[in-house]
């Protein structure tokens, strides 16, 4: 469903039911073009780093639960605690445009926006909402793509004595989950964690702003107005990143997609709380071409 809304700009989401949507399971494919899948990789991992093969049987059959509250969409994993992930499709393909949305994730919840991606796999561009510990906000990831992780800081919360998110701050690298060595430089321009934060509203809503252009686009993300990154995916330069792969298997125009993350051995439920959930409102795109 689709209404006019500013000038220029389509809202994606009537704020009453998911009409223009659909839901698919998170399904873990080839992890690069032409690679192997998760499942077949997972040997060379220790033992409690790996899923189960009853995790991958069940997996497409458990596509998150989503539902509309308060005038916003809601994302939760499928039954509290399952570990489950999924996607929200727009029904129709985008090629280049803007998306305008807010979101409000709780923490921990690993979220994100994707762009470009396929109806029926995992593969698309990934703009992060990770939105827990060792996560970034804004950032990128090549969900099916090489698996990129272009970001520019790390984060961690205060947590007051019931458990409920403070503030976020710049998380001491002494303790990340996720070190940073060289995400950075996957990026064109990615902003300071200071500067994030002092754009960032902990707790409440905050709208993002995604441009995407190009056949190989450039992507370029801000928050709140704050400009927090920018990528060049035609000179990205990262292992089993082939751009012209990359371009020939998603082509020029894709579905735009909301995420539930699984919660992975790695991670358990410091990566998607038991009882998380992601809210997204005022969606709406301009189309540029």
């Amino acid at each position: 469903m689709t209404t006019q809304t500013e000038t220029g700009y389509e809202s994606l989401f009537n704020g009453e039911d998911l009409d223009g949507w659909f839901a698919t399971p998170r399904v873990y494919g080839p992890m690069w073009i032409g690679g192997p899948t998760l499942r077949e990789l997972q040997a060379d991992r220790p033992a409690g780093a790996r899923f189960t093969d009853e995790y991958f049987d069940a997996a497409p059959n458990r596509p998150a639960a989503w539902t509309v509250e308060d005038g916003a969409i809601v994302g939760r994993q499928d039954e509290p605690g399952s570990g489950f992930g999924g996607f929200l499709l727009t029904e129709r393909t985008f090629g280049d445009f803007e998306l305008v949305l807010e979101a409000n994730p709780d923490w921990p919840a690993d979220s994100g926006i994707l762009v470009r991606k396929t109806r029926d796999s995992w593969r698309g561009f990934q703009i992060l909402v990770d939105h827990r510990k060792s996560g970034s906000i804004g950032g990128y990831y090549g969900n099916g793509l090489g698996g990129f992780h272009a970001v520019s800081f790390n984060l961690d919360a205060d947590l007051d004595e019931d458990g409920q998110l403070v503030r976020l701050r710049e998380e001491d690298p002494a303790t990340t989950l996720e070190p940073l060595d060289g995400k950075h430089e996957l990026l064109t321009y990615g902003a300071t964690a200071d500067e994030f934060l002092a754009a960032w509203n902990p707790g409440g809503w905050n709208e993002f702003r995604i441009r995407v252009v190009g056949l190989k686009p450039v992507i370029t993300t801000w928050i709140n107005g704050v400009k927090i990154s920018e990528i060049d995916l035609a000179h990205l330069d990262f292992p089993n990143y082939d751009a012209d792969a990359v371009a020939e298997t998603l082509g020029s125009r894709g579905h735009i997609a909301l995420e539930v993350h699984d919660t992975d051995p790695k991670m358990g439920e410091a990566r998607w709380g038991r009882d998380s959930a992601c809210r997204w409102r005022n969606i709406r795109v301009k189309e540029l071409s």
